[in-house]
Parts: C-alpha cells; structure tokens; sequence
C-alpha cells in the first residue's frame, strides 16, 4: 500500500478540516508552562523541559511492542476510516515524518469517533470513543512508559486497570473487611466519570510527575482533541475520551487523589476503576463519612456524585462488580448478583436465536466461548443450584432449535431413529402438532437430546465448566 506525503493529511483528517475547528494551538510547548501555576506545590515542579521522557516513548523498541498490542487487540478504525490491517503499511511509509511531529510538537491528534452502548440501566447509555489506530498506537506507547511510574504511587486498594490485579482481588479484599466487622458500605457512584473528568485537574495531577512539557502537551491534545458524532465535530474541553489505550490510565492517575485522601483519613475502601466501596463498622459512621468525602470528590477533583446511585447500605444489600455478598457461618461469602442473572440470559437467548441464520456448529462455539468466560469471571460466587436451572432452560432452547429444523415428519422420524428413539415413540413424537416449545419439552426429546448428546453435537453446560474451576 502506497502513501504519499499528501495523503498523511487525508488520513489524519485535522481538526481544521471541519467547520466548527478549534482554533489554533496553544502556543505549543511555551504554554506548558503555565500548567505549574495551577499545581498545588510549585516546589516540586523541576525544568521538566529538559527531560527525555517523549524520546523514551518514541523509542522504535517501545513503538514496536505498541503496535503489536493494537494489532492484537483489533478492534473497529476510527474517523480516518484506517483499519488495523493496513496500519503497517503507513506506519513503514511515514513513521518517521511522525515522529519528527511528535518531537516537534506539532502532531495533531484526529478526533475520537463516537459510539454509544446501552448500559444496564435502562435509557441510558456508555459514551465510547473510538480512536484512530494510528492515535491507538502513539497512545499504548504512552501507556507503556508512564505505567510503571504512576504504579509506584498507586494505592494497594485500587484494582482497575492494572497489571495483575482485577476484579477477583477486589472482591476478595472486600471479603476480608467484611470478615473483620466492616459490613456496612459507602457505595459512591461517580456520574459519568469520563465525561465530567476536569481536564485542568488532570493536568495538574500529571505536572506533579510528569517533567516533560512535551507529553503533557501531547496528552493534553489528545484529551481535547473532539468527538465526530453524526458527521459533526464537537469539542471536548471535559471530560477524556473512554474508549482509547490512555483512557484507562488516565483515570487511575485522577482517582489515585481520592484513594490518597481515603488512605489519609483512615478508611478502609476498595477501588475498581470509578467504583469505590468505603467499609465501616456502622450505620452511622458510614454515613458521616459520606457526608465528609463528597465535598473532597466534588469540591477538589471537581466531580460530581450521582446523589440518587451513591447510598450507605449493609453489605447484603449491595452489588459489586456483578456480584453480591452474604455471610454464612460468620465468613462473607459471594453469589451472583440477580441483575447479572438476567443479563446472562439475555444473551444465552440472543445466541440461541432460532432467527440468527447461524448453523448449529457456530452456534455451539459461540455459546462455549460465552459460557467459559462467563463462567471464569464468576468462580468465586455460591451459584451451582442457579446455573443448574439455566442449564435445564438453555437444553429446552438447543432442543426447541434442532426440533424446528427438522421441520417435516419424515425428518423428524428419522432423526429420532438416529439419536436411538424406539420406532414407535419416534412416530408418535414425530406426528404431535403441538408448538415448537412444548415438543421439545417432551420427555422423548429429552432422552434423545441428553447431556452426553448434546456434548457430542460441541454443547456444554454451566454447571460442568463451573465445577471445572469453581474456587470455592
């Protein structure tokens, strides 16, 4: 694939290419100056203008493990309409015009493409923002080098994000204060977080660390670099982009001032990405800590708490990363959280669609893929005599699919005959003119369609891959 010099400028489709342009650059890097009048200790900003830390970020070895990474994570293109697949080849053609940009701080990032994915509550909906890859790219770069840094200072109590954390050492960590006393939960929720971030405070909070003017600069573009909605740049000057390798950094690196300040006042607390769950030994004293914490989020990392979400409550009230809490024999103990429930049979009844035009092989390998992973990010919960009752009403499905497949009697007979059906009971089943769910609710389809069948036909069962890994 051929790229002229010209066509950098189509691929990177600059912001002064649309109608409503935000207007010219910030001076540059002589205006990075200015973000240490907004520190809170100037004493600890040094002449960051000299440090090398883009050029470490640019080196072809760090660039190089940046660019497998987004290739292994595919993913759709952004508003340049570049693919994953042809991201080599412009990378070979013009890396080193962009890194010249890069040094000379005169590369504009394109702006995010916007995607909008309903969450659980209904009507409302997760603001993505879909990067460029070449964007993707420059920005796991980023990722690569300030990781380590910012991992030096964050808390023992965050595990969001993070290499070798996740959500099963949180709730484990929450397992452990219940165990000590503290059942009952600040539960804060922070309303759209991505979309509220002040990008002054975050800059702020950056500056304290980062020395070099330039990746400042440059996370600063990205952060205000605009979202293309319906063919229509808008600007973005709150809030961060939730969709790109920086994103999720970037928002450990902001709510790292809140586990600070937790750790300061004593709190025992475990923080997941945006949801942070504060431990007390009472009622009352969650919520005066509630009362205490919410003009710190509101009123110094600028905010805003969803009043309505955010509550004081026991811990078998709550719900956790898709998990809920209950104690048996004086340990806290985990199940799956009702909502996650339904949710999961949601998409078991999405995927076992008799209008999908998928054949039963696909369909058998989708469900598997779906129900492993399902099934892993759930080992730790109490769920057997649940997953056992889904079990039994995905089989009726599987069997409700094979039964309308069939369609004609001649069809339905002789397949019987073939699962081992006695002739008579194949006939009779055969002939029943009853509805599609009913006859594969028959006992003579249950006996064909058994658990050792449906394994041979790529089926499997909840239950089976649960007990597989169950932790408990």
């Amino acid at each position: 694939m051929n790229v002229t010099k010209n066509e950098i400028k189509d691929r990177q489709l600059h912001i002064e290419d649309y109608l409503q342009m935000v207007s010219a650059e910030q001076k540059e890097y002589a205006e990075v100056s200015t973000y240490s009048r907004i520190t809170e200790n100037n004493d600890i900003m040094a002449d960051f203008q000299k440090d090398e830390l883009l050029e470490e970020i640019l080196q072809s070895d760090n660039l190089n493990k940046a660019y497998k990474k987004v290739k292994s994570n595919k993913g759709a293109g952004g508003v340049d309409g570049m693919s994953v697949d042809e991201l080599l080849w412009f990378l070979k053609d013009n890396q080193k015009q962009l890194i010249q940009k890069l040094k000379n701080g005169k590369y504009k990032p394109n702006p995010v493409r916007r995607v909008e994915i309903p969450k659980e509550t209904k009507g409302e909906t997760r603001k993505l923002g879909v990067p460029t890859v070449v964007d993707r790219v420059f920005q796991q770069a980023i990722t690569q080098v300030l990781s380590p840094i910012y991992e030096e200072q964050f808390s023992e109590n965050s595990y969001g994000f993070r290499p070798k954390r996740g959500a099963h050492n949180a709730l484990k960590q929450c397992q452990q204060e219940v165990n000590e006393g503290y059942v009952y939960v600040v539960d804060i929720d922070l309303e759209k977080f991505f979309d509220t971030v002040c990008q002054s405070k975050l800059i702020e909070v950056l500056s304290r660390t980062i020395k070099d003017g330039r990746v400042i600069s440059l996370i600063h573009k990205y952060l205000n670099a605009g979202v293309i909605r319906n063919g229509m740049f808008e600007k973005t000057h709150v809030g961060m982009p939730q969709g790109g390798p920086l994103s999720p950094l970037l928002s450990n690196i902001m709510l790292n001032e809140l586990d600070k300040e937790l750790e300061g006042r004593g709190h025992r607390f475990v923080r997941y990405a945006d949801d942070c769950m504060i431990f007390c030994k009472s009622k009352k004293s969650a919520v005066r800590t509630l009362e205490n914490i919410i003009p710190f989020i509101e009123g110094k990392l600028f905010l805003k708490v969803n009043r309505e979400k955010t509550k004081v409550a026991h811990i078998n009230k709550v719900k956790y990363l898709g998990y809920s809490f209950y104690r048996y024999k004086g340990k806290c103990r985990l199940r799956v959280h009702p909502k996650s429930i339904v949710k999961m049979k949601a998409k078991l009844k999405e995927l076992t669609s008799r209008n999908n035009g998928w054949g039963n092989e696909h369909r058998a390998l989708k469900l598997t893929q779906f129900i492993r992973g399902w099934v892993n990010y759930f080992a730790m919960a109490d769920m057997k005599s649940t997953l056992s009752k889904v079990d039994e009403w995905l089989r009726h499905r599987i069997r409700c699919i094979y039964w309308k497949q069939w369609k004609k009697v001649k069809t339905r007979f002789s397949n019987l005959k073939k699962l081992g059906v006695e002739k008579e009971k194949a006939w009779i089943c055969a002939n029943m003119r009853n509805g599609n769910w009913y006859c594969s609710g028959y006992f003579v389809l249950q006996t064909a369609f058994n658990n050792k069948r449906l394994r041979e036909f790529g089926f499997i069962t909840l239950t089976e891959q649960y007990l597989k890994i169950c932790v408990n």
